[in-house]
């Protein structure tokens, strides 16, 4: 086999079917977020960034910038290893129990992602609880999935948000059957949200534990910011709540939380736990002062739905398909994969607005989209070019728009 010849003929064909992947060389701002520098061939260009996953800046908070520069004073940049081996920094048992706290749970474990946190810990508890069945959404993300595929346990997947599938599935097994019911609480492509009530009704009248996801939520719904859960007043049904330090609390990492008894059980048995470096110390130090901000600051929150709710509204009332969402992201329909990349390029390189192009593998094959993530420091202003350019740029590629109705 030419190995060369093929991996270039499979970059090819990606190419010719527009879903080649061109990462933007984007330098962020200190204290400037959302604007960026976008190193490019004909030089270095200044865009606003509408497609981040630090969806509230916290990325660039004082105070978070201030416990990063403090613990790397203090500790160092690294962990020095493994937590098995090199030792738990004290920054690491800060960070739990500010997360457990924060989650009205008894324990937390960190992980280096959110991906590894799910890869691990569904993996794990798959491998090892006998006879074990695991229920997946069939919309999980890929971290859950490659968990469930590596724990090699019994699988069912259910329709999307739906608890009646999830019901009919359960009820093939006896109640003594170990069961474990796997699903997000907020859909970062679609932008909806799972009714966690009524899956934890479901689940708990088959005796299965519930595993949600809420890296897409967590800073962002709730009192004090933990999750749509919060929000939602379940946590105290669900067995494991696991999100992401890396998307609203603008850092790295990820991590669970539940009973003692539970989170112990993953850190004593969880190879992507035991066999990984440890986070650096200034990096748990940075969550944990992020959380903490987000716990007394609820007008974040509101702030960054307002500007949601505001964005979404005006694309729409310029004819824009934005796809229905209940929470903040806000997607736009394209439905071609090529189309979709010159779309992106067109509002990088004529307008200087970064929004990155949707395409399979991460949605099925004619839904590519542009997702939208507005935060709580994109002024007006921002938002009147981004509406601006949007509509400029349908008009130039003749991309499909939605009838508006006249105000009566």
């Amino acid at each position: 086999m030419d190995y060369e010849h093929y991996f270039a003929k499979r970059i090819a064909d990606l190419k010719s079917e527009g879903r080649y992947r061109v990462f933007a060389d984007l330098e962020r701002q200190c204290g400037r977020f959302p604007v960026a520098l976008n190193h490019r061939d004909d030089g270095i260009h200044e865009v606003v960034v509408w497609c981040s996953n630090d969806y509230l800046g916290m990325g660039q908070h004082p105070e978070v910038l201030a416990a990063a520069k403090e613990a790397v004073d203090r500790c160092g940049a690294g962990a020095g290893g493994t937590r098995n081996i090199s030792g738990t920094n004290h920054y690491h048992v800060l960070l739990e129990q500010e997360i457990a706290d924060w989650n009205a749970k008894e324990s937390a474990l960190l992980f280096t992602s959110g991906y590894v946190a799910n890869q691990t810990t569904l993996s794990t508890l798959g491998a090892t609880i006998p006879g074990c069945v695991i229920f997946s959404d069939e919309l999980n993300h890929n971290s859950m999935i490659e968990g469930i595929r590596h724990s090699r346990a019994a699988k069912h997947v259910f329709r999307h948000n739906d608890p009646e599938s999830l019901a009919e599935a359960l009820s093939a097994y006896p109640k003594e059957t170990p069961k474990l019911v796997a699903f997000e609480s907020v859909y970062s492509m679609d932008g909806d949200i799972a009714p966690i009530k009524e899956m934890c009704d479901v689940a708990e009248a088959h005796n299965a534990m519930t595993f949600i996801d809420e890296v897409h939520a967590a800073g962002m719904y709730g009192a004090e910011g933990s999750g749509v859960a919060e929000r939602d007043g379940q946590r105290d049904r669900l067995t494991i709540i696991q999100a992401t330090l890396a998307k609203a609390i603008g850092v790295v990492g990820g991590y669970i939380a539940g009973s003692k008894s539970m989170v112990d059980y993953v850190r004593s048995f969880g190879p992507g736990f035991i066999f990984s470096s440890s986070l650096p110390p200034m990096v748990a130090a940075a969550a944990r002062a992020s959380i903490q901000v987000l716990r007394r600051t609820p007008e974040i929150r509101t702030r960054h739905q307002e500007r949601a709710a505001t964005c979404k509204a005006r694309l729409k009332a310029q004819g824009i398909p934005v796809m229905d969402s209940v929470s903040h992201i806000v997607p736009v329909m394209v439905g071609n994969a090529a189309l979709c990349k010159q779309a992106s390029d067109l509002l990088l390189k004529k307008h200087h607005i970064y929004v990155q192009p949707i395409n399979y593998p991460t949605v099925p094959v004619g839904t590519e989209r542009l997702r939208i993530t507005p935060t709580p420091l994109h002024t007006d202003e921002m938002m009147d070019h981004l509406v601006k350019s949007v509509v400029a740029v349908w008009d130039e590629l003749d991309l499909h728009k939605v009838h508006v109705k006249a105000a009566e």
